[in-house]
């Protein structure tokens, strides 16, 4: 059994009354102030400890995210007033634009490894890094194509001219992919046919255009897709470890601390469940190591 796990707390910051005129009965003072928090809290909310609902959070994701968070965005804001813009693209590319300083409050990574080099450089807070999932890679074809392909291995079609992959310089899922072609001895034959997407979505867009014959994607793309594509055998790759932390610079920081919780918390594993995600405390049947338990050192 593969185990993650998270914990965090949510709570509000109620608006301050002023008070103009007379003072009022005590039993006066706490009815007003019941009214004006449920004017603030919406119901069901679960805001974060100080959170403001004016605000609007940058938040730099890995691409394989973009349908999962494009449900969580909306849903976090109807919870919490909270407003989000996220930025998609290649996880090692949003990496070195926090680096530069580019104005981001939270970053959820296709890989552990890119928020423990944040983490070393202190541009994260650190209490806040956890692992929220484990992706997985497939492979895709348009669904008018006259290929049929149900194994990695026979990728070796001669009907294939053309192969996609995320980057692997910079996407942690064209790294996956890489390494499933070398473990199935494909990888050199491959070289002339390969073609690399700026990042997992570009990827699936290259095939989708019939740019390419396949590609290698992601789980979470191809639900979303209307494509036909079968999943890669896990333990040809190093497991996916997708991790999110808010960002050290941040002039949000309660508003931030709520997202995190919000994806690992009720509604956002339901939404990351249905796009193929494995979840902090489910299990999975597969050859790779356990994926980090609560009491994980950041980085190690």
């Amino acid at each position: 059994m593969h185990v993650i796990a998270f914990s965090g707390k949510m709570d509000i910051q109620p608006m301050p009354l002023r008070v103009t005129r007379a003072v009022p009965s005590r039993i006066s003072v706490v009815f007003v102030m019941i009214v004006a928090i449920s004017l603030v809290i919406p119901p069901g909310a679960t805001p974060g400890a100080g959170a403001r609902q004016d605000v609007t959070l940058t938040v730099s994701a890995a691409s394989d995210l973009t349908p999962a968070f494009g449900e969580l965005g909306p849903a976090f804001t109807d919870a919490t007033g909270i407003g989000i813009e996220f930025n998609f693209g290649s996880t090692g590319q949003l990496a070195q634009q926090i680096i530069a300083g580019a104005p981001v409050d939270v970053f959820a990574a296709a890989n552990v490894a890119f928020i423990n080099q944040l983490d070393d450089q202190r541009l994260i807070i650190a209490d806040t890094q956890a692992l929220y999932a484990r992706g997985r890679i497939t492979l895709w074809t348009r669904s008018d194509s006259g290929l049929r392909i149900t194994d990695l291995s026979q990728v070796t079609d001669p009907a294939i001219d053309r192969i996609a992959i995320a980057n692997p310089d910079h996407a942690p899922y064209g790294v996956a992919a890489r390494e499933a072609m070398q473990s199935a001895g494909l990888w050199d034959a491959f070289q002339d046919k390969l073609v690399l997407g700026e990042n997992v979505s570009d990827t699936l867009r290259l095939a989708q255009t019939g740019n390419v014959d396949i590609a290698i994607v992601a789980l979470s793309l191809s639900l979303a897709s209307d494509g036909r594509w079968t999943l890669i055998d896990e333990t040809l790759h190093e497991p996916i470890d997708q991790a999110v932390a808010v960002i050290a610079a941040t002039d949000h920081e309660p508003e931030a601390r709520a997202f995190v919780e919000f994806v690992n918390g009720e509604q956002g594993r339901e939404v990351m469940r249905r796009y193929g995600f494995v979840l902090p405390g489910e299990a999975i049947v597969s050859g790779t190591p356990p994926l980090a338990t609560p009491d994980a050192t950041p980085g190690s």
